[in-house]
C-alpha cells in the first residue's frame, strides 16, 4: 500500500470522487452534503492524497488549510475521505488520516477539523479512535441534524 499525492483531475480519482458523490447523495439530501469538486481540490491551500494497491487506487482524502477568523488560527479541514465497497477493512482509512495530518503538521497546523454525517457509523468510529472529539460548527457551516463536527488537536 502506497499513500502519495493524487491530481484530483486524474481519471482514478475521478471514479472515487463519483463513487463519493454516489453514496453521500443515497445517505442525504443535497443541502447536507458539503462535498468539494475536483476543481476545488487542485487548489494551492489543498493536498489530495490517494493509496494504491497493486497500482489500483484504493482509497483518498484531502486536507484544506484555512484561518478561522474568531480564533485567530490557521487549521486543516478534512475532506473527501473515502474507501470503495471493495477495499473497506483494510485500513486503508487510517493511513489516509496520518498522511493528512502529517501534512498539516509539516506546515505548522495544529487543528484539524471535519464535518461528517450521523449516517456513517465506520466514519464516525474511525474519527473518535483517532482522537477527533464532536465541536461545535465552523467556517461556513451551520448546525445540520444530519451533521457531525469534529476537531482535534495534532499535538496531544
Amino acid at each position: 500500500m502506497k499513500v502519495e499525492r493524487l491530481d484530483p483531475a486524474s481519471d482514478a480519482a475521478g471514479r472515487l470522487i463519483a463513487l463519493s458523490d454516489a453514496y453521500m447523495a443515497a445517505l442525504y439530501p443535497a443541502e447536507s452534503n458539503h462535498l468539494e469538486s475536483a476543481t476545488a481540490l487542485a487548489q494551492d491551500n489543498v493536498m489530495f492524497f490517494g493509496c494504491h494497491i497493486d497500482e489500483e487506487l484504493a482509497a483518498c482524502g484531502a486536507v484544506k488549510i484555512l484561518f478561522d477568523d474568531d480564533a485567530q488560527l490557521s487549521y486543516g479541514e478534512i475532506k473527501r475521505l473515502f474507501v470503495p465497497d471493495e477495499f473497506r477493512g483494510k485500513g486503508l482509512s487510517k493511513l489516509i488520516m496520518r498522511a493528512l495530518e502529517d501534512h498539516l503538521l509539516a506546515h505548522d497546523i495544529r487543528v484539524a477539523r471535519l464535518e461528517t454525517g450521523i449516517k456513517q457509523p465506520e466514519a464516525l468510529g474511525l474519527y473518535f479512535r483517532l482522537g477527533y472529539a464532536e465541536r461545535a460548527a465552523f467556517g461556513d457551516y451551520e448546525e445540520d441534524p444530519l451533521s457531525i463536527f469534529m476537531e482535534k488537536n495534532l499535538l496531544t
